[in-house]
C-alpha cells in the first residue's frame, strides 16, 4: 500500500539534528530490528510517539524532541489488517513477541526474524498498534526500513523553519 500521511517521533534531544537516520535504533535495535539495522519508528499521533519514547521511564518523564514527518511512501504493509497478516503468512504473536525478553535470552525474537523476510521481499515499512504499556486501539505506529527525503519512499522531517540543530556541535 501507498502511506500517505502525517507521522511522528519523539527522540533524545541529543540526537536533534540527525531526525531521519535511524542511527539510534541501530544502536539500541528495537521490536523490528536488531541492533546494527536502521529503522525509523514513528507514530499516527504525536500522543502515541510520547508513549513510546517515555517506556523506559514511565514514573519520570524525560525530555524529548518531538518531530513531524511527511509520509509518502510505497511498499508499506498495514499489519493490523487481518487479511495481510494472514496473505503474507504473519502470526500476530510474532508482533507482540516479548523481544527484548527473547534477545536477552539469547534468542533471535520472531519479529525481527519477520522484519528480514518483509525486507528481503522489498518492504519499505510496516503500520502496526503499539505495544508500549498503556497503548489503546489509537495507538498506531509505521516503522520504516528504507526511507528517503524523496518519492516513493519519503519521510521527511517537518522543519520548515529550520529549527532542528544542522549538525551536534550544540552539544559539545
Amino acid at each position: 500500500m501507498r502511506l500517505t500521511r502525517t507521522v511522528y517521533r519523539a527522540h533524545n534531544p541529543r540526537w536533534a539534528f540527525a531526525p531521519e537516520s535511524g542511527d539510534g535504533a541501530a544502536f539500541t535495535g528495537g521490536r523490528f530490528n536488531p541492533r546494527g539495522m536502521k529503522a525509523l519508528y514513528t507514530s499516527f499521533r504525536f500522543e502515541t510517539a510520547w508513549l513510546e519514547a517515555q517506556q523506559a521511564f514511565a514514573f519520570k518523564a524525560q525530555p524529548l524532541t518531538l518531530c513531524a514527518y511527511d509520509v509518502d511512501c510505497d511498499d508499506v504493509l498495514d499489519l493490523r489488517d487481518s487479511g495481510t497478516l494472514t496473505a503474507h503468512g504473519i502470526a500476530p504473536s510474532d508482533l507482540a513477541c516479548a523481544w527484548k525478553d527473547l534477545e536477552t535470552s539469547g534468542i533471535r525474537p520472531p519479529s525481527w526474524i519477520l522484519a528480514d523476510r518483509l525486507i528481503r521481499d522489498a518492504i519499505a515499512g510496516v503500520v502496526v498498534p503499539s505495544f508500549a504499556s498503556g497503548a489503546t486501539p489509537a495507538d498506531i505506529n509505521a516503522v520504516f526500513w528504507r526511507w528517503s527525503d524523496a518519492r516513493p519512499h519519503q519521510v521527511r522531517v517537518v522543519d520548515p523553519l529550520g529549527r532542528l540543530p544542522r549538525d551536534d556541535r550544540s552539544w559539545t
